[in-house]
């Protein structure tokens, strides 16, 4: 199924302690297992000794209850806030990266019609070249001198003076002709490097985008961190405020302990899985050229234009398609630096790869929790850097696999095939 485009909450040790429900379900005997407070909340929010003395009077409850629903509240409008926003930022990312795609494509298209206009325009001021060598020899006898001299074959010479002016007029047209080429092909080379120079623009205005959605992403980590580290243990104060339930903070306390070993028993099971799965049709150990299959899977849809299947409009595919299965492995199709993990609109969650001498590889339709990696972070070829998803426009689950030269999407088929991967 489709999906919009979400944000990707990256994992980040130490603070990614986060249940699937905020609620506190004390009332069953239950609880709703999430990070402990940590010391900058503990100085921001109320402790659980402030909520006892609360307890005191009916009014100061009543403030403690008033003022803890309102920190829960802000809680969940700044978090939604920041997701928005960073969606937003990622959308404007895509748009910045399609408009430069789609200008590369048409600068390369010009500069190939102009390299052929300056073929035809060389061959035609060769000919040209030609027939004035011809003319000039021709010329190097004088026909009237020998009308003159020699009567008896003016019939001849006339027939030779009459072909030396057909020829010359075939001459003008071809000159004309080459002229005519040659001013196509210079306007066409101009186009080209006009086009050319805006190229720059269009990257670094892609570039830029970039880096907002990545800024914008890191900001809605944080707050959605500070929701997670948070609300469990204001509703659970809220608890303890509101009804006679005994032994409220200890029965928090031991639900984070067990969320904690629950979640460290969860990424070894997933480190361990990511280990041995490594030898299949995707990810293992880099070839001769450092190179790996960034996924399993079949291709699904191959680089160029194409009527999206998301959108329904005609516009380019700067990638392929590889689809094994959801939540299936996404490895680093060669070692490099990561310089974007974040919302990229219409990929969905991206991963983007420096892997150096101009080369970038990106990773994208991850599904959300799914980005393994963040922005800096040196990766090995073959490495685990996300999980398949379908985020952004996307109609199922899949990794779409993208390979860029300077900055300019290429076809990744050939590409990674003078690489000896088959995708």
């Amino acid at each position: 199924m489709s999906t919009s485009p979400s944000l990707s909450l990256r994992p980040r040790p130490r603070r990614r302690l986060i249940a699937a429900a905020v609620a506190v379900a004390l009332t069953v005997g239950t609880l709703a297992a999430l990070a402990p407070a940590t010391s900058a909340s503990a100085a921001s929010y109320p402790s659980w000794s402030d909520v006892e003395k609360a307890k005191a009077s009916k009014s100061a409850q009543q403030a403690k209850v008033t003022e803890i629903k309102a920190l829960i509240a802000g809680l969940t409008t700044k978090a939604n806030a920041a997701k928005k926003s960073a969606e937003a930022a990622g959308t404007a990312y895509q748009t910045a990266q399609t408009k430069y795609d789609d200008a590369t494509l048409t600068q390369q298209k010009l500069q190939s019609q102009a390299d052929d206009a300056e073929k035809t325009a060389a061959a035609s001021e060769e000919q040209a070249g030609q027939l004035a060598a011809q003319l000039g020899r021709a010329s190097a006898n004088d026909v009237t001198t020998d009308i003159l001299t020699h009567p008896s074959k003016s019939g001849d010479l006339l027939y030779e003076l009459g072909a030396m002016s057909k020829l010359s007029e075939q001459a003008d047209g071809i000159y004309s002709q080459a002229t005519q080429d040659r001013g196509i092909a210079q306007g066409l080379a101009d186009k080209a490097d006009l086009a050319k120079d805006a190229l720059g623009k269009l990257a670094d205005a892609a570039q830029q985008k970039m880096q907002a959605a990545q800024n914008a992403a890191d900001e809605a980590q944080s707050a959605v961190d500070a929701q997670s580290d948070n609300q469990a243990r204001l509703e659970a104060q809220l608890t303890l405020l509101t009804t006679s339930e005994a032994n409220v903070e200890a029965r928090y306390n031991k639900g984070v302990q067990v969320e904690k070993a629950r979640q460290a028993a969860l990424a070894a099971a997933a480190a361990k899985a990511a280990a041995t799965s490594q030898g299949g049709s995707g990810g293992g150990s880099p070839n001769s050229s450092g190179w790996v299959r960034p996924s399993g899977g079949y291709q699904t849809s191959p680089y160029g234009y194409r009527v999206d299947p998301y959108t329904h409009y005609r516009a380019l595919h700067a990638g392929v398609d590889l689809a094994p299965a959801c939540y299936a492995p996404i490895y680093a199709a060669h070692s490099g630096t990561v310089t974007f993990a974040a919302n990229g609109g219409g990929y969905g969650n991206e991963v983007v790869l420096d892997n150096g001498g101009g080369i970038s590889t990106a990773y994208g339709h991850i599904v959300d929790g799914g980005i393994l990696v963040s922005v800096g972070q040196h990766v090995s070829a073959g490495q685990q850097i996300a999980k398949i998803g379908s985020t952004g426009w996307s109609t199922g689950c899949h990794l779409h696999f993208e390979t860029r030269i300077n900055g300019s999407a290429v076809d990744p088929v050939p590409f990674m095939a003078a690489r000896g991967i088959s995708v």
